[in-house]
């Protein structure tokens, strides 16, 4: 067993209701890379914590008085990572326009809420090792620096690209790198001309398709799902 200590993010939890807040708590407190520094049960008191405790994720109801949850993302958009946790569904759209990173319905169940930290810890982990890498684009060559080590990959190794927010993961049979350019950036270089887009994700190499549906893309056996604006666009390939 592995002695290295689990790598710590903070956290804050916003819920005017105190049953719901405990809950949130409780759970969270299952994770050992989450440190919750406070629970509140009011928006404004959130800001005013803040302002000397800075976390690294929020975990916040809607509909609180006020101020609600999604006026609360706005004025601290600068903390890395939010998941929102409400009976309201119905604010699901607005919420993602505000880089929420998840949406947990109430009451929450314990398996959507695992599946909601797994996805928050892999993105704060990526987020702190993608600070540290730099991309160099070529021809057909891409430089990664990470710290003091350059690592040369040539561009037919990448299998596709996934966004992750501001970031970029470069997926190659052996192993992931991160960087910090979106996704976006990255396909408007000539570099990355080979590649489509099949979902807001996810862009994939051509010639490494091996098998398109309605619903997923097949490459080097992992699927990955096709976002219906890119549908058009990959029913060229088949012609």
């Amino acid at each position: 067993m592995s002695n290295n200590p689990v790598k710590k993010f903070t956290c804050v939890i916003a819920d005017d209701d105190e049953i719901d807040r405990l809950t949130t708590l409780s759970f969270a407190k299952l994770y050992p890379f989450l440190q919750v520094t406070g629970c509140f049960a009011a928006s404004l008191d959130v800001l005013d914590f803040v302002k000397t405790n800075k976390p690294d994720v929020l975990l916040l109801d809607i509909e609180m008085p006020g101020m609600s949850g999604l006026e609360l993302r706005e004025q601290l958009i600068d903390v890395p990572a939010c998941i929102f946790v409400t009976s309201f569904p119905d604010f699901a759209v607005e919420s993602f326009e505000l880089s929420v990173l998840d949406f947990l319905i109430k009451p929450i169940k314990a398996d959507r809420f695992e599946k909601a930290m797994h996805r928050l810890e892999d993105y704060l982990l990526i987020r702190q090792k993608a600070a540290l890498l730099d991309l160099t684009l070529g021809a057909d060559t891409l430089f990664i620096k990470d710290g003091h080590e350059h690592i040369k990959i040539q561009l037919h190794e990448v299998l596709y690209l996934e966004a992750l927010k501001d970031y970029t993961s470069i997926v190659t049979m052996n192993r992931k790198y991160c960087v910090l350019s979106s996704l976006g950036n990255l396909l408007m270089e000539k570099t990355f001309q080979a590649f489509i887009r099949i979902h807001r994700s996810y862009a994939v190499q051509k010639h490494y398709i091996k098998k398109i549906t309605a619903k997923e893309v097949m490459i080097n056996n992992v699927s990955l799902p096709v976002g219906r604006t890119y549908k058009e666009s990959l029913d060229l390939l088949k012609i």
